[in-house]
């Protein structure tokens, strides 16, 4: 009995032992995770302040410049101050777009609203400046101005029928691009060019477009398409913005600094953007990396400004859905088998 109870109180005392040498280990790991959980929040805590202050520096410069932006489209009466202007437009869309990684959405999208604004400003000023000339189409017969069917081959004869310099469309309701701008308007089952000499920093609105191919070729400084169904659109670098509105059943090739998609549906888009891509109220829209060439292309990307090593084409913010951890139902990435296409 007595060794039995030896070998008992033995063994009861060697798991004692145990137990006292599993403390150490269990208050390290705790200790290690606190430190870890004290360093995480730390680093949380560094990084809110860093995005802070760049929020702070974004919003003091944005501040700073549209000022200036602004008094030089009050006051300005020559040309050379509007290109000043637009010089330093470019400089704001730069700041905006490498304010895209850390700047909440709404901060983000009452910037580009405000650069829209400028960019109608100052579209309306060049207008102002502009000679007034009376406008004639330069044709050999009357039904010249009728724009080439989809269907035909566009040879020398096809080039006669498409518009050429057709006289300035303003918008109403003063909305996004609004004033006098430059492109076509209430076509259907036409093709219409337009060549780099024309577009060269021009706005340009396409709308209430059916049916019909568009081949820009050149350097516009802004472009929207709005209002357009079953529409081809293919479009040189864009300097700044692109804007699409009320489309459905189209296909777009465009290059740009920013796009905006707003109450379009069931559109696949060819896309080079430097910043976001954003959807709103959008459905059914497909994304594809930017595929259009033609000659002299990359004259037309150098004049643009765009940095073509830079392509966000498939990073897109959907203003209708704040879930981040889902991806938005709204748009999708094209399936590599299904981006051939055929352009010309």
């Amino acid at each position: 009995m007595e060794a039995a109870g030896c070998s008992a109180a033995a063994a009861n005392g060697a798991v004692g032992s145990r137990d006292r040498s599993l403390v150490p280990e269990r208050l390290q790991r705790r200790e290690q995770e606190r430190q870890l959980e004290v360093e995480r929040r730390k680093q949380k805590r560094q990084n809110q302040e860093v995005e802070e202050e760049k929020s702070d520096f974004f919003a003091a410069a944005f501040a700073r410049e549209r000022a200036a932006v602004e008094e030089l489209l009050e006051s300005g009466e020559s040309m050379e101050q509007l290109d000043e202007a637009a010089a330093r437009l470019q400089g704001l869309q730069k700041l905006v777009n490498d304010a895209v990684l850390f700047l909440a959405a709404y901060d983000l999208r009452q910037g580009q609203e405000a650069l829209t604004r400028l960019q109608a400003t100052l579209a309306e000023r060049r207008q102002e400046l502009q000679p007034k000339k009376r406008f004639a189409f330069k044709t050999r017969r009357k039904d010249a101005v009728s724009a080439t069917t989809v269907d035909a081959a566009p040879g020398p004869a096809a080039a006669e029928g498409i518009l050429a310099f057709p006289p300035p469309l303003k918008e109403e309701g003063g909305g996004i691009g609004s004033g006098f701008v430059f492109g076509f308007s209430k076509v259907e089952s036409q093709v219409l060019e337009k060549r780099a000499e024309e577009l060269h920093q021009r706005d340009v609105l396409l709308t209430e477009l059916s049916k019909c191919t568009v081949r820009l070729y050149g350097n516009p400084n802004t472009l929207r398409l709005a209002k357009a169904r079953g529409c081809t659109l293919l479009c040189g670098p864009v300097s700044t913005s692109v804007f699409l509105e009320d489309c459905s059943d189209c296909v777009l090739a465009v290059a740009c600094q920013q796009l905006r998609v707003h109450t379009t549906r069931d559109t696949r888009i060819f896309l080079q953007v430097t910043s976001r891509a954003i959807v709103e109220d959008c459905s059914g829209i497909q994304f594809a990396p930017y595929t259009w060439s033609y000659p002299g292309i990359d004259k037309d990307f150098e004049g643009s400004g765009l940095d073509r090593s830079k392509n966000n084409w498939n990073d897109v913010d959907d203003f209708n859905w704040l879930a981040r951890d889902t991806a938005s139902p709204n748009w999708s990435i094209l399936p590599e088998e299904e981006r051939t296409v055929q352009w010309d």
